[in-house]
C-alpha cells in the first residue's frame, strides 16, 4: 500500500477531528507577498491568498471570518481566484461572490466547525451558522432543508460567474443531517431547525454561470450540494461521501453534471426536484447527467479514503444512492438526457410526478446496476400535490425512452415499477435492451396481490409492498412499448415475469422471461395489447380483455 493511500486514509477517517494542517512555506503562490506583509486586494496575478488575510489552517482556530474578508477583497477588485493552500480550515458560514473563483489546492480541508448542541445558544468557540433566512408564505411545500440557504457551510444568493474547483476537501463536520434520525459515525445529532445550525454543506439560490469541479465532500450534511435555480451550471468530477443527499438541482436549468462519484447510504445520490422553494412551480429542464458512479453500499467516509467498506448485513442503513427526479414535482422535470450510469448497491431510476410536475421527454441510456435494493426502474405520477391548492393539479409523465439497461441481482420485490393513477396514466413509453437478472424467490400466492393505489403516499418503490410480478409491474399506463427485454431470476419465482392492469396499447417484441406455472403475462383491464417474436409467449394479438394469463 502506497504512503500516499495510507496519508490519505488518515486524512479521512471519519469521526476524527482530523484533518491536521498542513505547513506552508513563507511564500505562496507566484505574485502573493510574503506571510506577514500588509494583504494586497488582488496579487499581480489576480490571486488572493486566505492565509495572507488572517487564516491559519491549524485545525483549531476559526478562519471564516479572515476567509470571507479574502473573497470580499477579491470581489471588490472585480474577481479573481481566492486560493486556499494546504491545510485544515474550520469555518462557520463561507460566502460566495460574483466573479470570484475558490482553488482549494492539494491538501486542503474547509472543516464545518461544530454547531450547537441541543439546548445551547452557539457551537465551537462560541460561533454559529447563518441563520437560515425566512421563506415565508413558501415554507409549508418543501420539508426544512429546502426552504433556507444562508445556514450552510458555502452559500451563494443571487450571484453569477462563479466557481469552485481544485483537489480538496469539504469536510461537513458540524453539518446537521436532519433531526430525529439515528447517529451515523462517531457525530453528535444537531438539529437542523435550531438556530445557528448549519444544515448543507454547498447551498446556491437563483445563480447563474456557476462551476464546481475535481473536490470532494466528505458528510456532507442535508445535503452535500443544495442547488435551487441555477442555471448554466456545471459540475464535473466531484466525489461525494455523505449522510444524506449527495446533489439536489432544484428548478435548475441547463445543467451537465459529468464523471461524479456519490455515496449516499441513507438518501438519493443525484437528485434533480422542482420544489416550490422559488414561489413558482420552475421546471428543471435541459440537464444531462452522464458518467456517474452512484451507490448506497459503503461506509461514510471509506469511498473516499479508498478502503470500500461495506455495511454489514443487518446495518440501519436505506441503501438508497440512486438517480431520482422527485420527490418534490412542482415545476417538473423536460428535456433530461442521462447516459452511461453505474449503479452499484443501491435503489435504481425514479421519475416522480407528486406534486403536479409535468415530466416529459425524458431519454435514459447505458446503465449497468448491481445488487440493486428495488427494481432497475420506478415511474410514478400520483397526486400528493403538495403546493398552493388553488393551482397545483395532477401532472402528467410522458416521452420516455429507457434503453441498454443491465441489472444484476434485483431485489425479489418490489419489481420495476410504472404506475399512474385511475384517469391519469403515464403515457408514451419505449422500454429496449434490458437485462434484469431479479433474485426471484416469489411465490404462487403472491402473484395474486393486488397492489393498493396510495395515490397521495410519499413515493418510493416498497410503498406497494410484495408485488404481483418478478419483472414488471405496470399500472395505468398507454402507448407503452417493450422490445429486446430478458427477465431472468435468479431462483425460480412462482410469479409472472410482467403484470399489466389498466393498460391500453401495449406492444412486446422479442420478450425472453421464464414460464411460471401461472404464466409469463398476467393481463388485467388491458385493451390493444399485442406480443411478437418472443420466447416468453406465442405471438398474440388481443383488443380486450378482462382477465387472463399468457
Amino acid at each position: 500500500m502506497s504512503k500516499f493511500n495510507s496519508k490519505r486514509r488518515a486524512l479521512l477517517r471519519v469521526g476524527s477531528l482530523g484533518i491536521a494542517g498542513s505547513t506552508v512555506p513563507a511564500f505562496g503562490y507566484a505574485g502573493l507577498s510574503r506571510e506577514g506583509a500588509e494583504p494586497d486586494p488582488m496579487s499581480s496575478h489576480g490571486i488572493v491568498n486566505v492565509r495572507h488575510y488572517g487564516a491559519v489552517g491549524d485545525g483549531k482556530t476559526l478562519d471564516s471570518n479572515a476567509i470571507n474578508r479574502a473573497i470580499e477583497a477579491a470581489a471588490a477588485a472585480g474577481g479573481g481566484t481566492v486560493l486556499f493552500p494546504a491545510g485544515s480550515y474550520l469555518c462557520f458560514s463561507l460566502h460566495l461572490k460574483s466573479h470570484v473563483h475558490l482553488h482549494l489546492a492539494q491538501g486542503c480541508t474547509i472543516v464545518a466547525a461544530d454547531s450547537p448542541l441541543p439546548g445551547q445558544q452557539t457551537g465551537y468557540n462560541g460561533g454559529t451558522y447563518d441563520a437560515a433566512e425566512s421563506n415565508t408564505p413558501w415554507e409549508d411545500y418543501q420539508d426544512f432543508g429546502h426552504n433556507h440557504w444562508h445556514n450552510s457551510l458555502i452559500w451563494g444568493e443571487g450571484i453569477h460567474d462563479f466557481s469552485i474547483t481544485g483537489s480538496g476537501l469539504i469536510f461537513g463536520k458540524g453539518l446537521s443531517f436532519g433531526a430525529n434520525r439515528a447517529a451515523r459515525g462517531n457525530f453528535p445529532i444537531y438539529v437542523a431547525e435550531q438556530p445557528g445550525v448549519g444544515n448543507k454543506a454547498i447551498a446556491l439560490k437563483n445563480c447563474y454561470n456557476a462551476l464546481l469541479r475535481d473536490f470532494s465532500v466528505l458528510k456532507g450534511g442535508h445535503f452535500a450540494l443544495l442547488l435551487t435555480g441555477v442555471d448554466n451550471l456545471t459540475i464535473d468530477n466531484l466525489k461525494i461521501d455523505t449522510d444524506r443527499d449527495g446533489m439536489d438541482l432544484d428548478c435548475c436549468q441547463n445543467v451537465r453534471v459529468t464523471n461524479c462519484t456519490v455515496n449516499s447510504p441513507w438518501d438519493d445520490g443525484i437528485c434533480p426536484k422542482s420544489s416550490f422553494a422559488l414561489g413558482y412551480a420552475r421546471p428543471t429542464r435541459n440537464v444531462t447527467i452522464s458518467n456517474c458512479w452512484v451507490t448506497g453500499n459503503y461506509k461514510l467516509g471509506t469511498v473516499l479514503d479508498g478502503t470500500f467498506k461495506k455495511f454489514e448485513a443487518d446495518a440501519a442503513v436505506y441503501h438508497t444512492g440512486r438517480i431520482k427526479c422527485g420527490t418534490e414535482s412542482n415545476g417538473g422535470f423536460i428535456n433530461i438526457s442521462i447516459s452511461n450510469c453505474v449503479f452499484e448497491g443501491c435503489h435504481g431510476y425514479a421519475l416522480e410526478s407528486m406534486d403536479g410536475a409535468l415530466v416529459e421527454d425524458i431519454a435514459i441510456s447505458n446503465t449497468t446496476m448491481r445488487d440493486i435494493f428495488a427494481g432497475p426502474l420506478f415511474v410514478r405520477l400520483g397526486s400528493r400535490l403538495r403546493g398552493p391548492s388553488s393551482t397545483t393539479k395532477i401532472g402528467a409523465i410522458r416521452r420516455i425512452l429507457i434503453n441498454n439497461v443491465v441489472c444484476y441481482n434485483a431485489a425479489r420485490t418490489p419489481c420495476s415499477i410504472l404506475s399512474g393513477i385511475p384517469s391519469y396514466p403515464i403515457e408514451d413509453v419505449k422500454l429496449s435492451d434490458i437485462y434484469v437478472a431479479a433474485a426471484g424467490g416469489g411465490t404462487e400466492s403472491e402473484s395474486h396481490i393486488v397492489p393498493p393505489e396510495n395515490e397521495t403516499k410519499y413515493p418510493d418503490p416498497e410503498m406497494f409492498g410484495v408485488m404481483p410480478a418478478s419483472g414488471f409491474f405496470l399500472r395505468h399506463v398507454k402507448n407503452v412499448e417493450m422490445s429486446h427485454i430478458e427477465i431472468a431470476n435468479i431462483t425460480a419465482d412462482a410469479r409472472p415475469s410482467f403484470y399489466l392492469q389498466n393498460v391500453e396499447q401495449a406492444d412486446f417484441f422479442a420478450i425472453s422471461a421464464p414460464h411460471s406455472a401461472s404464466g409469463a403475462f398476467a393481463l388485467r383491464d388491458v385493451q390493444d395489447f399485442r406480443i411478437g417474436w418472443s420466447r416468453a409467449a406465442a405471438d398474440t394479438i388481443i383488443k380486450s380483455v378482462n382477465s387472463t394469463m399468457l
